[in-house]
């Protein structure tokens, strides 16, 4: 064979593939736009009345099992809870609440000691105190009168 048979017949495959690739790129093309066109026809067919109506309905099944199973939790923890457990439930939350009166009590004493001692720690400093309740008080003409005789 001669080189520009063999060329030729390169130059004719090469034409050959590429002409398939258009092909297959055309197929390709058409099946996703009839995909599309398929979908865009589904979506204007709904009507959107007849969606809601059909979420709603399910809402209600759902809510209709959900009280229906709260029901019966209620009806199960009833035959659980004998009147002793109760009682003894209830004794329970009393003392939980009386721990936390104790609680806030101990808190409230530890803030006033807290207090206490920041009073202390003020005196030992000889720092004045300008707001609350004063040890030795003072008129303010007296104490405006002192800090001028210092001056």
């Amino acid at each position: 064979m001669s080189d520009s048979s063999r060329e030729e017949r390169e130059r004719l495959k090469e034409e050959y593939k590429e002409h398939y690739r258009s092909i297959r790129d055309a197929k390709e093309k058409l099946r996703s736009s009839s995909y599309a066109k398929k979908a865009s026809h589904a979506l204007n067919q709904m009507n959107a009345d007849d969606l809601l109506e059909s979420v709603d309905h399910f809402l209600g099944k759902v809510r209709y099992k959900m009280a229906s199973m709260e029901a019966r939790l209620d009806l199960a923890m009833e035959d659980i809870l004998s009147p002793e457990e109760e009682a003894d439930a209830e004794r329970d939350q009393q003392l939980r609440k009386e721990k936390a009166r104790d609680s806030l009590k101990q808190i409230k004493r530890e803030m006033g000691m807290l207090y206490d001692d920041l009073e202390e720690q003020a005196e030992q400093l000889q720092v004045k105190k300008t707001v609350g309740p004063q040890a030795n008080p003072e008129t303010r003409s007296d104490k405006h009168r002192e800090d001028h005789e210092q001056e």
